[in-house]
């Protein structure tokens, strides 16, 4: 497959992840995506838990052929392919939260992985500096990690503490702002 169709997988990672999330709670009727968490809209016995399970999966294929698709291009312009090999502890996390959906106590544990993903920004910054980095992710990288870091908040009872599935999404754009950036910046910066 051409590397700019994996590529192309990054940008449609976050589109299933969060079509899947407004399908689930419009399915479900009473769930509120500020207060529930994510992980109920597929928790065993709801109506939405195949929905769920499908949609997750699809995400966590996605993200690895979008991981081997940077790995491509990072291989191809000589740069550190450690921030793209970083994105495929949330593809392992993602997958593994559809395999085991709640209540099952490995979905808790398929879940830490995807903690990891925070370093990918962080990463890029060190190692994705120069001419043959993508120009324009800069900016980006700064803005994804700030929101992924919002995401962090969840550990924190006491801020926003009525809000759950708030803090919970904040992680979730922030990897959605990093997938769709990583995507457009490579992709842009292959053309030229």
């Amino acid at each position: 497959m051409k590397t700019r169709y994996l590529l192309v997988c990054g940008s449609i990672t976050p589109v299933i992840f969060w079509g899947t999330l407004t399908a689930c709670g419009y399915v479900m009727g009473d769930y509120n995506h500020l207060t529930r968490l994510v992980s109920e809209l597929g928790a065993i016995g709801t109506r939405t838990q195949y929905i769920f399970t499908t949609g997750l999966l699809a995400c966590a294929v996605l993200s690895v052929l979008f991981v081997v698709g940077l790995c491509q291009e990072c291989k191809r312009r000589w740069i550190s392919m450690v921030p793209a090999l970083i994105i495929f502890s949330f593809s392992l996390s993602i997958g593994g939260a559809a395999i085991f959906p709640l209540p099952l106590r490995m979905h808790l544990v398929m879940g830490m992985p995807s903690i990891l993903l925070i370093l990918s920004p962080l990463t890029a910054m060190i190692f994705w500096r120069g001419e043959k980095s993508p120009v324009g992710l800069q900016v980006w990288t700064i803005v994804s990690l700030m929101v992924m870091l919002l995401g962090f908040l969840a550990f924190m009872p006491d801020v926003l503490g009525a809000l759950p599935g708030l803090k919970q999404r904040f992680f979730h754009l922030g990897w959605s702002l990093w997938f769709i950036s990583l995507s457009r910046e490579f992709l842009r910066s292959a053309k030229e």
